[in-house]
């Protein structure tokens, strides 16, 4: 859900994943289908602000940004912008994509990175017909099988918390146009003290075959089930703990 910087910098850059998600963890995979889509509930617009920690230091800042652009379509954002000691990461994620009997529906999904080491960008576009195909600059075409793009699972799985449903995977194009999949696994309620303040929520954990990262994310029930703290692990080390520290809807 989402590396920040790449081999060979050293391991004060690994401020990663956790300003990613966010890698990153589509669209619905089966299990997913089998949910009660008419229990999910409407999109809220909304605009939320995290404080990125690393080892415990405030080292930057992300948002998220969701907003209306037409019936039915959406426009959802994500930046980040954090440094450690000379290293610097910039980031931003830009998803266009519809909603349809309460699925999301991925349509343009761009991708930027620069800062410390190589600069980055990709442009994927899913494309319906004349039959299904995801478009990914510079590389082969994949064949589309309904996954979401890179941001979408951020703001749907809090759609299926706030439904009850508990029987949840993502498959989806992450940022460098590779199809993965993410497994749900609900530990819990947890009160939370964040910068934003003290907010009751859900935490769970996103399950992927490598054993070597771990990450976990909270959702709000008060604040529409939205994002609220993202924290990632690997090999035993945090790379990265987003925070959230305001929040309004729009």
């Amino acid at each position: 859900m989402m590396r920040f910087f790449r081999k060979p910098v050293t391991r004060a850059i690994k401020l990663s994943a956790a300003m990613l998600f966010i890698a990153s963890p589509l669209s619905f995979s089966a299990q997913q289908q089998e949910n009660d889509s008419a229990a999910l509930p409407d999109l809220v617009p909304f605009e939320a602000i995290y404080i990125a920690f690393k080892w415990g230091d405030d080292v930057g800042t992300a948002k998220m940004k969701l907003e209306p652009l037409a019936d039915k379509q959406f426009s959802l954002t994500y930046s980040s912008k954090v440094s450690k000691f000379f290293l610097s990461d910039e980031r931003f994620e830009h998803s266009i994509f519809f909603i349809s009997d309460h699925e999301l529906i991925p349509s343009q999904y761009n991708y930027t990175r620069t800062g410390t080491g190589p600069d980055d960008s990709i442009k994927i576009t899913f494309k319906k017909n004349p039959k299904p195909v995801v478009v990914v600059q510079n590389e082969e075409n994949l064949e589309w099988n309904d996954e979401l793009d890179n941001q979408l699972y951020r703001i749907d799985l809090g759609r299926q918390l706030a439904a009850g449903n508990d029987n949840l995977a993502y498959d989806f194009i992450n940022y460098r146009g590779q199809k993965r999949n993410y497994g749900i696994n609900i530990l819990g309620e947890e009160t939370l003290s964040l910068p934003y303040g003290k907010l009751q929520t859900i935490k769970v954990k996103l399950v992927r075959d490598t054993k070597t990262r771990e990450t976990f994310a909270w959702y709000a029930p008060s604040l529409d089930y939205q994002l609220v703290r993202l924290q990632q692990f690997k090999d035993g080390d945090e790379q990265g703990d987003l925070r959230l520290s305001a929040f309004r809807r729009l």
